[in-house]
This record gives structure tokens, sequence and C-alpha cells, in this order.
């Protein structure tokens, strides 16, 4: 039986510890509660002890997913489960929990441990972060995003109608209405048609409305989608893929500042702000005749070209960071992290989907990852088809080790070029300079010099 004093030892011990520690017997009640787990609950130890715990944690998986529970039931220590926790002023707290089972001499298990570590600050730091590098819904800590970031308040007070070029899954319709948000007309509608997904017939009577009796279904009058927008933004997504006749329509709307519905002969003026986007390159299909020039020139008053993922792959590990956190809240689950595994391939993968595809993989491995932790094997083959063998190959390695190996497979993949080296690894190439100089790695098949 324990004495008074090592019972007092126990509790300075515990008292010294900078994260929550409480222990439980089998029957779920508290036996002892540190310092740091009164401040963290606003409870004290005299309240806490002799208390079931789920009475003084109220976290959110006490009921459906009990961190020390899943310990009781398989004997196997949880380590850094993500939950939330609420504090007597009922505030949610983030807090990063680990279990283990408690055993007497004799092996048998006479309760359990939980410790506690409050993310509170890790997530403000976090989130000014994301602060720090979010414009509107559109993340990025990258040169080229910052560049856009930097002009976009300005390009936003103009009229001046702006076309957006870029990949799929670069984030258009963001910046779309991103300028919309920012401007005066932000008060007004926002409304976006994509272009690409209707035939010619439907999409003139989509954007210029239609009168009753203009065809056989027409039973009343429709206002179009730019007299829906009035005194707003229209957003014109896929542009290029319009029709020469609909471009005929569409300059002399964007001309006239006027749309004529179909079956009417009198035209209805508009004060609309027009934004376009398309992933092709206009310039070019200007020269091959199958976008015209007259159009071309008069949508493309402000333009900007959006970059794939692929070259601004600095802002991948905070694109994951918040795309996680949307995830799980859509899912009204708790957030994850993503293994260095993870991390290391997606770093590496070329996004031909961008952030849209990157949006996709996660939440697959969200939905497939039942505990805190995205892992490899929760990523879809075609990422993880070559990655499984790479790390196998690190297995037993330092941290150092693995680095070094990663380093120097991305040098002979783009022979020796640094400068594409650092970008496929999303560093800066000082950084990968003093890498390659710290882990003693030589040049590779080539000069090794980025330019």
């Amino acid at each position: 039986m324990a004495t008074s004093d090592t019972i007092n030892r126990e509790q300075v011990i515990l008292n010294s510890i900078n994260e929550g520690v409480f222990t439980v017997d089998l029957n779920w009640h508290i036996t002892s509660f540190n310092r740091t787990a009164e401040q963290l609950t606003g409870v004290s130890r005299e309240e806490a002890l002799g208390k079931p715990c789920s009475d003084v944690f109220h976290t959110d998986i006490c009921e459906t997913a009990c961190a020390l529970r899943r310990t009781f039931d398989t004997g196997k220590p949880v380590m850094n489960a993500v939950a939330h926790i609420v504090n007597r002023d009922g505030d949610r707290l983030p807090v990063r929990l680990s279990t283990a089972l408690l055993r007497d001499d004799a092996g048998e298990v006479i309760g359990g441990v939980e410790t506690m570590q409050d993310l509170s600050r890790i997530e403000q730091l976090r989130k000014e972060l994301e602060a720090r590098y979010t414009f509107e819904d559109i993340v990025g800590r990258s040169a080229p995003m910052q560049k856009l970031f930097d002009i976009l308040p300005q390009i936003a007070e103009s009229s001046s109608t702006v076309v957006l070029e870029g990949e799929s899954g670069t984030g258009k319709e963001l910046f779309a209405r991103a300028i919309h948000s920012l401007s005066p007309r932000k008060n007004g509608p926002f409304v976006a048609v994509n272009c690409a997904a209707l035939p010619d017939t439907l999409l003139e009577s989509e954007l210029f409305g239609h009168v009753r009796g203009a065809f056989t279904d027409a039973r009343r009058d429709k206002p179009g989608r730019f007299e829906r927008a009035n005194n707003g933004t229209i957003f014109l997504d896929e542009i290029g893929d319009i029709s020469p006749a609909m471009q005929v329509r569409l300059l002399r709307v964007l001309q006239e500042r006027e749309v004529e519905p179909l079956g009417s002969v009198k035209p209805r003026n508009i004060n609309v702000r027009v934004v376009a986007a398309t992933h092709h390159d206009l310039k070019h299909d200007v020269k091959t005749g199958s976008f015209r020039e007259d159009l071309y020139y008069r949508i493309r008053v402000v333009h900007l070209e959006l970059p794939p993922l692929r070259e601004r792959r600095k802002d991948i590990p905070l694109l994951i960071n918040h795309l996680l956190s949307k995830i799980a809240r859509l899912q009204d689950r708790n957030s994850m992290d993503v293994s260095e595994a993870v991390l290391a391939q997606l770093l590496e993968y070329d996004y031909p989907g961008n952030v849209r595809e990157l949006e996709n993989i996660l939440e697959q491995a969200f939905v497939l990852s039942r505990g805190s932790m995205i892992e490899l094997q929760h990523l879809p083959l075609e990422i993880r088809g070559e990655s499984e063998h790479t790390f196998a190959a690190f297995e037993g390695m330092s941290l150092r080790e693995m680095e070094r190996g990663l380093i120097e497979n991305a040098l002979r993949r783009f022979n020796g070029h640094r400068g594409k080296t650092a970008t496929q690894l999303g560093i800066d190439p000082s950084t990968l300079y003093r890498k390659m100089k710290l882990l003693t790695i030589d040049n590779i098949e080539g000069d090794g010099r980025g330019k």
C-alpha cells in the first residue's frame, strides 16, 4: 500500500510536468490529477479526484472514440491523438492526447494514464500564419502568389474587365470572387456561369435571357445571367470554349453594354463588371483563328496568369493545413496531420489537377484514416506507387540519413540542377545549398548550378 510520503512525492513529480496528466482506476474514476491538468480544465485536483473523467474533461471523443478506452480495449498505447476538451468556462481547447495502461507489480492492469498537451498556442500560431498568407479564401506564401495578392486590391477597385488564365483547378473562381468582394460592387450580385458546360442554344438563353414564346418551352420571361448580375459581377468561366457565333454576340454585349433577350427586339441596358477565365492560351487561339481577336482585346484589359501548383510547391504545406481543416469541418471530425513520409510524397507529386486534385487526395485520405495522422497507405495508389518502395529503403535510417537520401534522389532526377531540385523539394536554392554542404552531398551528373 502506498504511503503518504510516496503519494506526495508522486504528486510533486506530476506537478513538475508541463503537460496535463491524470490517472483513472478500472471504474474510470480519477485517481491523480496534476497542476497542468488543473490549469487546462479550470477544475481543482480536490474536485477532480474520485470523479468520472468524462465529467471533468467533456472531450468531443469521450462518447465515440475515447483514446483511453481504446487503450483499455486493445492493450496498446495511443500516441498523439488530437481532440478538444471543454474547460470550466465553456471554452473548447485543442489538445494532443497520449494514453497508456497502469499495471501493478504483478503485471495486472489497475488503471490508465492520459497526458494532454495544450495546442492552443500552436493553433493560434497556425491561424496567424494562415491569415498572413491567406487572401479571401486563397492560400499562398510563394512569390508568384504574393505578387498576385499585392495587385488584387488595385484591380478590384477598378471596373475594368479581367481575364484569368490558368490550368484547371488553379482557383480561378476564387480569384474572381475575391475581385468582386474587394470591389465597390461587393454588395451587388456575383453570378457565375460555366460557358463550356452548355451548348450554344442553351448558353445564349442563360446569358441573355428570353421572353415568353421565344421557343417551345418558353412559357414566361426569364432574365439572363447578365441581367441578374446587374450592378454586380458576372464570372464567365471557360470563355475560351465558346463558339465563334457566341463570341460575336458576347462582343456586342461588351461593346454596347446592353443585352437583347431571345425573342425580343428591345435591348436592355446592363451595368455589369465582367471577369472571364479560361484554361486556354487565348493569344495562341487568336493566332490559330479559334478565338476572335477583337473579343480577345475587349476582355483582356487586365490579365492575370495563375500559376499551377507544381510551380508553387512552397504553398503545399500551408494548403494541406488549410484543406484538412476545411475537410474536418465538413466531415464534422477532428482535424488531422500528415506524416513526414506523406508530406514528402505530396511535395514531390506534380498535380495535373492542381489545388482541386490536392483537395481530392486529402479528402480521400481523411476518410480512410481513422486516427489523427494520415499515413502513406491512405494516399491513392497513383500517388504512393513509388513511395512505398522509396520509404521502405529508408527504414531504420536516421532523420539525417533520410534527408540526405531524399535530396540525392531529387538531384539525380534533375541531373544535379539545384534550382529545379529546390523547387521540387519546396525549399529555397540557398537552403538546398546549405543542406548539401551540411550533409556533404556532392554534385550529381551536372554542374549543379540552378540558373
